[in-house]
């Protein structure tokens, strides 16, 4: 798979991206009213010729000057804030990328008031349904009933295999996972690929690890199981719910690591039909599945072959019952946000509390919100697009990533550890990348989906159903290269190395990353530091694996090899050092790509900046040198607090360092030392020779 790269991971996601700056935000002062802000409000602020944040477009008040920068660097910049700023009760974290995702769904929100109450208008339907919770409660599980007795009727293991094909265009997860994506190795075709699943826990480490807290989330999670089942109206669900976690127990076993499957090398095993029947078992012929899905699948990509192939033999030897009951438990919590508040609930107490630390649920028009965008949501995106992301932004973003581009082909040009033949072919790989910017310029047709105003769960598995045949869809068809893989009201951006392209919605657009009306050196440290963050995700541990035309091939000498590995191993250690809770590390290698990105990223808008001067000298505004308010802009957009479950959970499974840990990238910088003056003794100090440099 080669859409890897996400500037943040948001809270609910566990998914495949794994970018490093940008999703949800927040800034206290300033921020949380914008993010409040009614519609009127945001249109005077976009016409405004004043900085929206502080003077020149950093939040001073945030600041805790009481804090040395050479011992936290964000603490000195964020300190205030984040003594301030409490966590809404429907957060697990908040911070910059939290209030501009508000921001962001109360600009859609009023979107969809406006046309809810129009029969034609399908997005309104659609929000109509969600927002009539009187109907759901009344309908109770009516709706899902006939799934759950057709998982009842299953009354034999080729009848299972049968019915997994139904639950995956339900969009309910099975014990593999599958999707339709660029081939690596030849990205301008389509391919299946398939990985690793079974298991309702987000990590295999919190089956495996021997701890009091991991224990406390496994005996969590059985209750949740057999409350489920109580809800659903079945019998036994305690020891239902005991043998559902031991076969998911052992499925974890099987399961790689998070490092081994981020490597883009290990996860590439193409297959014919006839090889994928040799992970297969009787029970889990998946080479049969394959073909029953589309008879243009011939070849697949499977990302861990070994985990795969046991996970077919344990499926094959577990009694039937336990199948079908984990299928009805992935069910009922996959499908629950569509079914009355009692199950719904209940799935939220542990996936968004227990696992999290939220207590309460989005309030119902934020979670309406949020279906629509999961269901149409690039017809909403063509209206937010409309509204909210003026021409002049895109003409000045489009400026700041040229320079910034340009900035990266000098570092290229600079190198001294990279040979003169490779480096040829990094310039290359440069003046291929497309750069999309706002909005998509063609948009995607939902004519086909079917969207009733009185019919939630319905419209749900419709609308799953739809998703699942227009990826199918593109087996055998030419490469969608017009295609985005975030909606333009999305607060991040990502990278994505085999169509050699990096993206910046425009809901990310905006402060504190962006603000046409702030001081440079801001909007360098901010969004020009997210796009070189993108950029260099295509020389990353991962990215540099792709060449000048997006195949994942070996175009590296065996000397830039080296030298490379030598730089991130002292990045690894660097960070594996970080505690953010008291025995819990960052994972220096899980979280490597990331690190790498925003070293990279700021190294590259720092010298774009300094070039944007023209040899003159910043001017010096409230005290801050242009070079000091650089720093500050990038160590502004991680302002985040988080609830210690949340930071927990991301510590085992989010790609993306914390965001005090990635404000403290800037140790690594010789112009931060000379900015701010760190010495010997203070905690983030490193002596020259111990600065991590890549590009």
């Amino acid at each position: 798979m080669t859409f890897r790269s996400t500037l943040f991971l948001a809270a609910s996601s566990l998914g495949a991206m794994t970018l490093a700056a940008c999703a949800t935000m927040g800034d206290e002062p300033v921020a949380d009213k914008v993010a409040v802000a009614d519609v009127e409000e945001v249109d005077d602020a976009l016409a405004t010729d004043a900085a929206q944040l502080g003077t020149y477009g950093f939040d001073t008040a945030g600041m805790d000057a009481s804090i040395k920068a050479g011992d936290d660097f964000y603490g000195y910049a964020n300190g205030t804030w984040a003594k301030t700023t409490a966590i809404p009760a429907d957060k697990s974290n908040y911070g910059m990328f939290t209030a501009l995702d508000d921001l962001s769904k109360e600009r859609v929100r009023g979107i969809l008031d406006e046309v809810k109450d129009d029969p034609s208008s399908k997005v309104g339907r659609a929000y109509v349904s969600y927002l009539d919770a009187a109907a759901v409660e009344a309908k109770g599980l009516a709706p899902i009933k006939p799934w759950l007795d057709t998982i009842n009727a299953i009354g034999s293991k080729a009848a299972y295999r049968d019915t997994l094909l139904k639950a995956k265009k339900m969009g309910v997860s099975t014990p593999f996972g599958s999707y339709v994506g660029q081939d690596d190795k030849i990205p301008e075709n389509y391919i299946m690929s398939l990985y690793q699943s079974g298991t309702g826990l987000p990590d295999r480490d919190i089956y495996l690890v021997d701890n009091d807290k991991m224990a406390e989330i496994r005996s969590a999670y059985i209750a949740h199981i057999a409350k489920m089942f109580t809800l659903a109206g079945e019998a036994d669900a305690q020891a239902r719910a005991q043998a559902i976690f031991d076969l998911e127990k052992r499925i974890a076993q099987a399961q790689w690591t998070r490092e081994d499957s981020s490597d883009s090398t290990k996860t590439y095993n193409k297959m014919t039909l006839a090889q994928l029947s040799d992970l297969s078992s009787p029970t889990l012929d998946i080479a049969a599945m394959m073909r029953a899905t589309s008879p243009k699948i011939t070849e697949v990509i499977v990302a861990q072959p070994s985990a795969i192939k046991q996970t077919a033999a344990i499926i094959d030897k577990a009694p039937l019952g336990v199948l079908k009951d984990q299928l009805m438990l992935r069910s009922l919590d996959g499908l629950a946000d569509y079914l009355p508040d009692a199950l719904a609930n209940e799935s939220f107490a542990f996936y968004g509390t227990t696992l999290s630390g939220t207590p309460e649920r989005e309030p119902r028009w934020k979670r309406g919100v949020g279906f629509v965008e999961g269901s149409l949501g690039e017809e909403v995106g063509r209206e937010y697009a409309a509204r909210y992301f003026p021409a002049e932004y895109k003409a000045e973003m489009n400026k700041l990533v040229g320079n910034v581009l340009d900035a990266m082909g000098r570092r290229i040009d600079g190198l001294e550890w990279m040979q003169p033949q490779t480096k040829a072919r990094a310039k290359a790989k440069l003046a291929n990348f497309t750069v999309k910017v706002g909005y998509p310029d063609q948009w995607r047709d939902y004519s086909g989906l079917e969207v009733k105003s009185d019919d939630l769960f319905g419209n749900t598995i419709r609308s799953n159903a739809f998703d699942y045949e227009y990826n199918l869809g593109k087996l055998g068809e030419p490469l969608r290269r017009w295609e985005w893989g975030m909606l333009p009201q999305t607060v991040n951006a990502y990278a994505n190395f085999g169509m050699m392209e990096v993206v910046f919605p425009a809901a990310i657009l905006q402060p504190p990353f962006f603000d046409p009306n702030a001081d440079p050196a801001v909007n360098y440290g901010g969004i020009g530091a997210v796009i070189g963050h993108e950029i260099s995700h295509h020389f990353d541990d991962q990215g540099a694996k792709y060449n000048e035309k997006g195949e994942l091939s070996d175009w590296w000498t065996d000397a830039d090899v080296a030298a490379f590995k030598k730089a991130s191993d002292a990045l690894i250690a660097q960070y594996d050092e970080y505690e953010p809770l008291p025995g819990e590390h960052v994972k220096g290698e899980y979280t490597l790509g990331e690190n790498i990105g925003d070293l990279a990223g700021l190294t590259i808008a720092y010298d774009a900046y300094k070039h944007s001067l023209g040899g003159k000298e910043a001017p010096v505004i409230d005290g801050m040198t242009g070079d000091q308010r650089f720093y500050l802009g990038w160590a502004q957009v991680w302002r985040r607090n988080y609830r210690e479950a949340n930071l927990r959970q991301r510590l085992l499974t989010d790609s993306h360092s914390p965001s005090e840990q990635r404000a403290w990238v800037v140790r690594n910088l010789d112009p931060w030392y000379s900015a701010f003056n760190p010495g010997p003794g203070e905690k983030l100090y490193l002596a020259p020779k111990d600065r991590v440099r890549i590009w």
